[in-house]
């Protein structure tokens, strides 16, 4: 497919145009947003992700238009092409005639394909903010505030046998599909009893030792596979698959061989004792191997997380300016700079950034600040010591730091006496430990509000970050800083509009990078359709409160 690029873009058609205003009198988001904003796309836009030659292309401007409303209304791929067909407003977005059969429901998947494939997803929603800002609605180096959400892969949940024995049998089928005649002279006939169905259909063995004796014998099974594609007549094309490869990952974590390994007995394989499910690189499910595991305030779910950032400056609309899309069981604070980073790339930094506490670390805090001028504002981490749970303990900021003389003085007015830099061994990050003479806290009449041990020792941060939390916590404790954090939890109105209207808890796709898609057309159209109620003035929607609390509101 070829792009014919047209300059101008049509115009609304005359019928089109008299029939939908006809049809709504009393307005349409689809019509407002085409007579203030235009087009939004251009076929420019995506030259780049045409040949230069072959048969003309449908339109991709009006493909990035279709996939927009298609994520805003929670359509198909067949429902958003026959909208296309049917709908007097969508006609007069994408001006069609009425009379304009449309396209085939393929060519959206054929379109997603091109953005994936040139890494140009994050257009569909740089264009809407361009368009935003055209109309004066967006600004850079305002307020603005980020959350994440979970969002569940488009697999079923395995359990452990489940895992192994259709992780074979994926790899059997991929294999089957590309050289069945080798295949055919590899496996034994009994083999067809195991796979040929998908597992979750088949009966498991429930007691312990046939459970033991089945585990064993699909182990044994993959073993014999893989020995058979490491083997000199193996087909090249077989052993470089994707779902082969999967399989070696799986049985790698799962299944070790005893004595030298000899192939194709299945007494040389055991179990490998079960290593949780925690952080890790776990495959969970091998149809989507981008997966992953991950509990989280007592919700646990095989998946996503994605980060949504939107503005939050007044008297203007909340548009979201970026999203951020990772397997679950990446953490939200190894985010925070690759979220900074973003938003610097596109230019629509904050001035101040509201997060939870999940995003703020001593370093966030100062890396923000530094490399981009950001304000951090979202409550610390809390001292887990004891001293923090004791009400008239000595707790770190009680402590007076002379960073030039590598001192520290106690409440109590006492100087400590040691002073050196140490890397955390899990982190790698660098601390100072300041200690205190034994003699002298064991004499201390406030040892017991103190410490616990023979003499107080504590680790501080680097002189930046310790100066930068400890501006954080003064900020977090006064009345000011309070009502300008207490901003922040208006992102989860809009993670609860992605979620009900858009639907972004569940991934359509398989996969990071299409996942990543959905996330950013979801986003695009959460912002389309914010723009809409901005330009026709609609207000937002007051927080609902229940008769019953209003009773002593």
């Amino acid at each position: 497919m070829s792009l014919r690029l047209q300059s101008p873009l049509p115009p609304v058609p005359e019928d089109t145009a008299r029939v939908a205003q006809i049809a709504f009198r009393r307005g349409n988001p689809y019509l407002l947003l085409r007579t203030r904003l235009g087009t939004i796309f251009a076929d420019t836009e995506f030259a780049d992700l045409y040949p230069a030659r072959g048969q003309p292309a449908y339109a991709p401007w009006r493909l990035a238009l279709v996939t927009l409303l298609q994520f805003r209304e929670g359509l198909s791929d067949r429902q958003a092409a026959e909208a296309v067909r049917a709908r007097i407003d969508w006609k007069y977005l994408l001006a069609l005639d009425l009379t304009d059969p449309g396209f085939d429901y393929s060519v959206l998947c054929e379109f997603r394909g091109r953005l994936l494939q040139h890494d140009a997803t994050g257009r569909l929603l740089a264009r809407i903010l361009d368009a935003a800002r055209d109309q004066g609605v967006l600004k850079g180096r305002g307020r603005q505030r980020t959350d994440s959400t979970h969002v569940l892969a488009a697999v079923r949940d395995l359990n452990r046998i489940e895992l192994l024995a259709e992780t074979l049998r994926a790899a059997l089928n991929a294999v089957a599909a590309l050289v069945p005649d080798w295949l055919r002279r590899v496996v034994p006939s009994d083999w067809h009893e195991r796979y040929d169905r998908r597992i979750e259909d088949a009966r498991l063995p429930t007691t312990g030792l046939k459970r033991e004796v089945y585990v064993l014998q699909v182990g044994a099974d993959g073993c014999r596979l893989l020995d058979a594609l490491d083997g000199a007549d193996a087909p090249p094309l077989a052993v470089a698959l994707p779902s082969v490869a999967v399989l070696r990952r799986v049985w790698a974590r799962h299944f070790a061989r005893a004595g030298d390994g000899s192939p194709l007995a299945g007494a040389g394989i055991r179990l490998r004792p079960v290593q949780g499910r925690g952080p890790g690189d776990r495959i969970e499910s091998p149809y989507d191997v981008d997966a992953r595991f991950r509990a989280k305030s007592g919700t646990d779910w095989t998946g996503y997380m994605v980060h949504l950032t939107e503005t939050c400056d007044p008297d203007l609309p909340r548009l979201v300016v970026h999203t951020d899309t990772t397997p679950a069981n990446v953490h939200e604070a190894m985010r925070t700079a690759a979220i900074h980073a973003a938003l610097a790339s596109s230019g629509l930094l904050p001035c101040e950034h509201l997060v939870d506490a999940a995003y703020v670390s001593a370093e966030h805090l100062v890396t923000a600040r530094e490399r981009h001028g950001i304000a951090l504002i979202g409550p610390t981490r809390p001292n887990q010591s004891w001293q923090m749970r004791e009400e008239d303990a000595f707790q770190v900021t009680d402590f007076a730091v002379d960073w030039e003389r590598h001192r520290v003085r106690c409440p109590e007015g006492h100087e400590s006496t040691s002073w050196g830099a140490y890397r955390d061994k899990a982190s790698g990050r660098p601390f100072i430990r300041a200690g205190f003479k034994p003699a002298v806290c064991r004499l201390c009449p406030a040892k017991p509000r103190c410490t616990r041990a023979a003499s107080r020792r504590l680790s501080l941060h680097p002189r930046a970050e310790h100066e930068a939390l400890a501006a954080a916590r003064q900020r977090q404790e006064s009345e000011e800083g309070r009502r300008l954090y207490g901003q922040r939890k208006g992102i989860e109105a809009t993670i609860a509009q992605g979620v009900r209207s858009f639907g972004l808890r569940r991934a359509r796709y398989r996969g990071l990078a299409k996942t990543t898609l959905q996330s950013v057309a979801t986003a695009a159209a959460l912002n389309v359709d914010r723009l809409a109620a901005w330009l026709s003035l609609r207000p937002l929607a007051p927080t609902r409160t229940s008769r019953f609390k209003a009773l002593t509101a």
